[in-house]
């Protein structure tokens, strides 16, 4: 049965596209109430939403079947992400998709406020030419402060220089090699930058310490005739005395495209011409609504998949260079983790994960996850995702440790996993081969696992293998490839043989039958 996803608000028809081309059963639900979000949650692997749907803890402990959360913009601010992570519920963004978009807006709010142009267009409108009451001002030297040099803020930056502006920046994040590579020069604090400021833009996030980080004391310090602008966070500027300020001439003009609660159809700043309004349209172009799209769709698609996410808020982040080399494995340990549970039948106590080659500097820990994964989503014992992956380790008390290599044995890269003494190690091949079995119970093999598999473990002597193709032949059971290693000195052989047909009970006992001095037999299927 396909997983199933539920968008429940407007997503661009490429991500739905993508995830429907995966397989993956779509239904998209619109203008849902609270109440029938959570009647409808239970069963969907999958929510995507924009900023509308509030996806609260409510809705996250109704979903049942819940695996992860794609919010199609940048902010997260309506999804419990406490909530989700206690579930092992991954929550993913587009933190890039709008970045453009969001910087043009904030220049766009700039450039209004500085020229006068909505009023001077309201005034062409109503049939007036009344060129000097519109007299502006220029960009050109004058003084941009930029709070938050993130993604959106440098881009900011890096246009506003292109007017010919001064940038000052404040950004307790921010490196002194990034705000010299922007042309910003940094302050510490806040009090002491916003006096120099002719125009002051917002990059924050919503935060306890960004919610009203704007008031009267600010204010006051800025130079007179100072343009706000926030395309951003509603509530970094308090609006109430924000008006206050506006109405005494001490702040030239607004540009305010975000709200503290929206839809806002009514503020103290409306009633101000020198107040440019806009209806949060920061993320709203057309290649924005696409990006958006096709990342959050690309994000949960992984997410189902058990991939990595590299997008997941509530997860450590994983650089590019890291992804890029543990990421096709992550795939891969999930089989290992699989066939390790099917072969030894229960739970182990100790974990081993050993990342050779060139994953011996790369961060393991999204390689143990996907391990536990296959391990214990094995007949359902637990639902384990990048999230909630220690902390189910715990509960089922498996003590994982993980080690690394710089010798893969002659690959360029392998992992390898000992479950309880049981090991199991793979290596990647081309993008046609994907995961190779290099080891398996200490025996050497090479051989691409597929969807069913027989494991044979016997003393060594002819006539073993005649005997297997009968007894498959004759159930209809077709061998498609084959791999057998040998430990000579235990006069012992490993059969590992990918097989299709139907492969019941009676053809694993009349196996165990025939097969004399037959030591294990597994049937695998991944």
């Amino acid at each position: 049965m396909a997983k199933k996803v539920l968008v429940a608000e407007n997503l661009a028809d490429a991500g739905l596209a993508i995830l429907r081309g995966k397989g993956y059963e779509v239904d998209v639900k619109l203008d849902m109430t609270p109440e029938e979000l959570v009647a409808a949650i239970p069963e969907y692997a999958a929510l995507i939403v924009r900023s509308a749907t509030k996806v609260d803890r409510a809705v996250i402990e109704a979903g049942e079947r819940l695996r992860i959360i794609g919010r199609a913009g940048v902010g997260v601010d309506n999804v419990d992400v406490d909530a989700a992570t206690e579930r092992g519920v991954i929550v993913c963004n587009a933190p890039t998709s709008n970045i453009v978009s969001a910087a043009e807006q904030t220049m766009g709010l700039i450039l209004a406020c500085a020229r006068k142009t909505p009023q001077a267009n309201a005034s062409m409108h109503a049939g007036k030419w009344e060129r000097g009451k519109f007299t502006g001002i220029e960009l050109y030297e004058k003084t941009l402060a930029i709070f938050g040099l993130g993604r959106i803020g440098g881009l900011v930056a890096e246009r506003a220089r292109a007017f010919g502006m001064k940038l000052v920046g404040y950004d307790p994040y921010c490196s002194p090699e990034r705000a010299e590579q922007l042309g910003v020069t940094l302050y510490e604090d806040v009090d002491a930058i916003v006096p120099l400021a002719d125009f002051i833009t917002v990059h924050l996030p919503k935060t306890k310490e960004t919610i009203g980080m704007f008031g009267p004391d600010q204010y006051a310090r800025m130079k007179d005739g100072v343009v706000l602008v926030n395309a951003a966070r509603g509530g970094i500027y308090d609006v109430k005395s924000l008006a206050d300020f506006l109405a005494a001439g001490k702040i030239g003009a607004v540009g305010m495209d975000v709200w503290e609660s929206e839809p806002c159809t009514d503020s103290p700043l409306h009633e101000f011409d020198n107040a440019i309004l806009t209806p949060h349209l920061g993320a709203s172009t057309k290649e924005a609504q696409l990006r958006a799209g096709v990342q959050t769709a690309e994000a949960v698609a992984a997410g189902l998949a058990g991939s990595i996410v590299p997008t997941a808020v509530n997860m450590a982040p994983v650089p590019p260079e890291v992804m890029d080399a543990v990421g096709p494995y992550v795939p891969a340990c999930q089989m290992m983790g699989s066939m390790l549970a099917q072969i030894a039948g229960t739970i182990p106590q100790y974990l081993m994960l050993t990342a050779s080659g060139s994953l011996a500097n790369a961060d393991s820990s999204i390689l143990v996850a996907g391990t536990l994964k296959g391990l214990l989503s094995y007949q359902n014992r637990a639902t384990v995702t990048p999230v909630n992956a220690d902390s189910v380790a715990k509960r089922h008390g498996i003590r994982v440790e993980t080690q690394a290599k710089p010798d893969a044995d002659g690959y360029a890269s392998a992992v390898s996993v000992v479950a309880d003494g049981t090991e199991v190690a793979c290596t990647l091949g081309d993008a046609a081969q994907g995961a190779r079995i290099v080891s398996l119970l200490g025996y050497k093999v090479d051989i691409a696992p597929a969807r069913q598999s027989l494991i044979f473990e016997y003393v060594d002597a002819p006539g073993r293998m005649g005997t297997i193709g009968t007894i498959l032949g004759e159930a209809g059971i077709n061998i498609t490839t084959m791999q057998i290693g040998a430990k000579p000195e235990e006069q012992c052989a490993l059969v590992y043989m990918n097989v299709t047909g139907d492969v019941d009970e009676a053809v694993l006992d009349r196996l165990r039958a025939d097969i004399s001095e037959l030591k294990n037999l597994w049937y695998v299927k991944l």
